[in-house]
């Protein structure tokens, strides 16, 4: 074998080599519950990462790589959240993650990409702690594309004091961490507003019966019930209304526009208001596009998203990821992180269009601003009037 030919066959064996590792796809878990009670949250948010993935794929990846999902169904538990992160990020090596549906789950788990210098999207959880929960240390890994519980109480409070003139208000909330911190927020937006609620009642996960908790907000005069809780067992608080004869206006968390809530309170649900960064209407030609592609791929009943806030903010948090790494020119951890912290071009997505969403010191791309009134109408949610 001559030199010359040597050298060329050195040379193919190069180029195949950093050609293969050019095409090594950029892997991004994707986190939430895919079963159980908080599954239309978790499969409407997977299922619009899913799609924007195809889209960048489709034209070209980011850095010339594809982006691979790596799916993990956490089940909505917060020990099956944690052994997720260990293993998307040990075994997997992920470059980031997104998702995160529950609160709970999101609080056990994102510490360990935290510790390992991993950016983590909350596209779901809206616990008002989650991007707080690192302050104390000098970089912060996560990062959100929902709207916080701070926002939501803030504007349920707002709709039932100030637009309704309602002074006396219950408020009813699931047992999770979720349904726990939620209410307290609720009780620090009302105290803005100097008032105390009448009655404040618990329920937990796959209770089917709240009469004892509605009967002690209808005996203290409660003119409305807010609500924080994440699953199905909302409609058994529309349901239990309409048992006792009693129907006062609901108004809670986005979660009352899940499809479970909806179907399961039929028309007891009706009328139910929530805050919105999403809602399943095509009033901007990215929002006809995203609805046209979602319906299409997946054929939901009906043509309607299970839960398509929790879809929009998934796809979203896609779009925001790919910016930061292209931005970055690399899939290292700090350097992502440092270009999420200020993105340079503007990203177009469902929600809004993103400018700058992001700084050193605050992680959270959604403000009230990008949040509207969503209500419960015929089976689906439209604008609140």
């Amino acid at each position: 074998m001559t030199y010359k030919t040597k050298s060329l066959i050195a040379a193919a064996l190069l180029s195949w080599t950093v050609a293969g590792f050019a095409a090594e796809p950029i892997k991004i878990g994707v986190s939430g519950p895919f079963t159980g009670g908080s599954a239309p949250m978790g499969v409407s948010m997977r299922d619009g990462v899913k799609l924007a993935v195809s889209e960048i794929n489709a034209k070209g990846g980011v850095l010339g790589r594809k982006l691979e999902m790596v799916e993990r169904d956490d089940e909505a538990k917060n020990e099956r959240g944690v052994q997720i992160a260990q293993e998307l990020i040990n075994k997997e090596k992920v470059a980031a993650t997104v998702g995160f549906i529950n609160t709970g789950v999101s609080l056990a788990s994102q510490r360990f990409y935290q510790e390992a210098k991993i950016p983590v999207m909350n596209n779901v959880a809206t616990g008002t702690i989650v991007t707080h929960q690192f302050d104390d240390q000098p970089e912060n890994y996560v990062f959100r594309t929902s709207a916080n519980d701070a926002i939501q109480s803030a504007m349920i409070v707002d709709e039932a004091i100030t637009r309704r003139k309602f002074t006396k208000v219950a408020i009813l909330a699931d047992s999770t961490n979720y349904g726990q911190l939620g209410r307290e927020d609720l009780e620090k937006a009302l105290a803005k507003k100097g008032i105390k609620p009448v009655a404040v009642e618990k329920y937990n996960i796959k209770d089917v019966d709240m009469t004892a908790q509605l009967l002690k907000a209808k005996q203290a005069g409660a003119q409305t019930v807010l609500t924080y809780g994440i699953g199905p067992e909302l409609a058994q608080i529309a349901n239990g209304m309409e048992k006792l004869g009693w129907k006062v206006p609901m108004i809670g968390s986005w979660t009352l526009s899940m499809a479970n809530f909806i179907d399961n309170a039929g028309k007891n649900g009706e009328g139910t208001l929530m805050p919105q960064t999403f809602i399943q209407e095509p009033t901007t030609p990215k929002r006809k596009s995203f609805i046209d592609a979602y319906v299409k791929t997946y054929k939901p009943a009906g043509g309607r998203i299970p839960s398509p806030v929790s879809a929009a903010q998934g796809y979203d948090s896609i779009y925001l990821l790919a910016a930061a790494i292209k931005q970055a020119g690399t899939t290292d951890g700090p350097k992502v992180r440092a270009a999420l912290e200020n993105l340079n071009d503007k990203v177009d997505g469902v929600v809004t269009t993103y400018n700058k969403p992001y700084s050193k010191t605050n992680h959270e791309a959604i403000d009230a601003k990008a949040t509207v009134f969503g209500e419960v109408k015929n089976g689906h949610i439209v604008l609140a009037k």
